[in-house]
């Protein structure tokens, strides 16, 4: 995710942000491109950025210092943690590209939120033993953003435009609590690099690191949208 300690760099090279935007242009045109093209295509681009995700994960575990069974535990939680995510993105885009669309519309702007709020109010630190620069008003940045976001998701894809008042209203405070998913996947890598003694997950991407440095609150808040689908459906359905 976006680090707000970024803000505090001025004199960040140009040449490497000139590499950041280029890397950051191919990756979205590449996730846009498979998103609109779906099935095998998307399926295999899901699966091939997890492989590498989790590529990542067992390197970090490698690198913590864990005795063999925690090792081999926080592996198998990290192949859960992955999987998961990639399923529902899966079935999300079969569902329609709306779908696959929020959990990545709300990621952003938590991502884009905490970033701007964090920069420009600053305060207390959230927890700056794992990630220095957090702060509370990053968080609440973040949570405004992702809400808005997904109550204009709703009002435009789940009601075609027609201004619901309640609907968007709950989807204002749902994209407020996945903005709080989305955060604790940050600060969860955040805790593994900081122990690894790590700055990035991986250095496969120019300027941005690892994959998993790009995705960690991609993967909790894909999770907690496909357990709602499903409490949803299930519901309807009886």
């Amino acid at each position: 995710m976006m680090d707000e300690r970024r803000a505090a760099m001025p004199t960040a090279n140009k040449s490497d942000l000139g590499v950041r935007v280029v890397s950051a242009a191919i990756m979205l045109a590449v996730a846009g491109a498979a998103i609109w093209a779906g099935g095998i295509v998307f399926g295999a681009f899901v699966v091939a950025i997890a492989a590498i995700a989790l590529s990542e994960w067992v390197a970090l575990t490698a690198k913590m210092g864990l005795t063999l069974p925690a090792r081999i535990a926080a592996t198998a939680a990290g192949l859960c943690y992955v999987v998961a995510a990639v399923l529902f993105l899966i079935l999300f885009r079969r569902i329609g590209i709306p779908h696959v669309l929020l959990p990545l519309l709300v990621t952003i702007a938590t991502d884009s939120g905490a970033y701007f709020a964090g920069r420009s109010l600053g305060g207390p630190k959230i927890a700056p033993k794992i990630s220095p620069s957090k702060t509370w008003s990053g968080l609440v940045g973040g949570m405004a953003a992702a809400g808005i976001a997904a109550a204009i998701w709703t009002w435009q894809f789940a009601y075609d435009g027609q201004w619901q008042g309640l609907p968007v209203l709950i989807a204002l405070a749902a994209g407020a609590v996945l903005a709080i998913f989305a955060q604790a996947g940050d600060f969860l890598e955040s805790g593994m690099k900081r122990r690894a003694g790590v700055k990035d997950s991986g250095r496969i991407i120019p300027g941005h690191g690892g994959i998993l440095d790009r995705i960690d609150g991609l993967l909790p808040v894909t999770i907690a949208c496909g357990l709602a689908w499903l409490a949803l459906a299930a519901l309807v359905a009886e």
